[in-house]
């Protein structure tokens, strides 16, 4: 069941000669319950759209439906209430500095009108369940950027939201604590069942918890598709861009270099076709460049190798590497 749909939406800053076309033709459906990302490069329009679905940012046309509701229709009184469903996160947090941490969550619930020993009540629950419960009488400035996220998240949840819009929220974070607040994501997400959507420029955020991705590309959907299919089969410039970003490339080699391009689609992470090759034909090549990565114990990714002189085991080793499960391989050569 869909709980956002965006249809043919486009946003457009300025007019005339000075127009800025920054979305143009959206259209997303993502299920409830699921964890939906939407990446792209900087300047792509990540955040424009992602406050388009709130409409913190009004589209300039198109329709943007949550949960049933066509918000772009709705009076701004309707508006206030339908956000309370639809909360977001932040890279920079925008935890209020002047108030501990349990006020900062029960702000949302003063706001809707709570009553206050009910707010407390709720804030501490949801201060334990992102696991802060000794941070309740803390100010923002004591918490490390981790922390600080934890509490704009238990913030986010205060109004009991479907849908958690999370704009580049582990940016600001280093790895260790990106992968905490991500495992803490999708833990709320089995826990709760609220939909996230995750705005990110960082591949390895979506293939850590995402099912589904959409790629944004100059301001529009370049690709969409469950992440294990986009990463075994990129079909855009711009998604292979972002599923490669090393750009493994033959150019940097001498001229004449005989080269296989091969592709991991999804096959075991561990199999090892390098070592196979060696063992099974007594044929050695040489890693020329990688570009892999493990999602789920499935690898992805490219490799180019080096292949044999010896024109006879250079076609053993092709015909070895294209008879394995989940690869494929392409042929190259680099002439000046």
């Amino acid at each position: 069941m869909s709980i956002i749909q965006v249809q043919h939406l486009y946003k457009t800053f300025g007019t005339g000669e000075d127009a800025v076309h920054a979305l143009e033709d959206i259209n997303l459906d993502i299920q409830e319950g699921e964890i939906f990302g939407i990446i792209g490069l900087s300047g792509a329009g990540k955040s424009t759209l992602v406050r388009c679905m709130n409409l913190l940012e009004r589209p300039t046309s198109g329709t943007v439906i949550v949960d049933g509701k066509e918000m772009t229709s709705l009076s701004e009184r309707e508006l206030r209430l339908a956000r309370r469903k639809v909360t977001m996160i932040f890279q920079s947090f925008n935890l209020l500095m002047q108030r501990t941490c349990l006020k900062n969550v029960c702000f949302p619930m003063e706001i809707s009108g709570v009553p206050a020993a009910q707010a407390k009540k709720r804030a501490l629950e949801l201060m334990e369940l992102v696991g802060l419960a000794d941070k309740a009488d803390a100010y923002p400035s004591q918490l490390s950027g981790g922390q600080k996220q934890r509490v704009a998240i238990a913030r986010a949840l205060a109004t009991d939201p479907k849908v958690l819009l999370c704009d580049e929220a582990t940016s600001a974070l280093d790895p260790t604590t990106t992968a905490s607040i991500l495992a803490l994501l999708k833990d709320l997400n089995e826990k709760l069942g609220v939909t996230v959507v995750v705005i990110t420029h960082q591949m390895s955020v979506i293939e850590e918890i995402c099912s589904r991705v959409a790629i944004l590309d100059g301001g529009v959907v370049a690709e969409t598709g469950p992440v294990e299919e986009i990463f075994s089969h990129p079909s855009t410039d711009a998604a292979r861009r972002l599923v490669y970003p090393g750009g493994v490339s033959i150019q940097q080699y001498p001229a004449g270099t005989h080269a296989v391009r091969v592709a991991f689609n999804g096959g075991t992470a561990y199999q090892p076709l390098i070592a196979s090759l060696a063992i099974d034909l007594g044929v050695k090549v040489n890693i020329l460049g990688a570009d892999t990565r493990n999602i789920d114990g499935k690898a992805f990714g490219t490799m180019l190798l080096g292949l044999p002189d010896d024109p006879n085991d250079a076609a053993r080793a092709l015909s070895y590497i294209r008879s394995q499960p989940n690869v494929s391989a392409e042929e190259v050569e680099y002439h000046v």
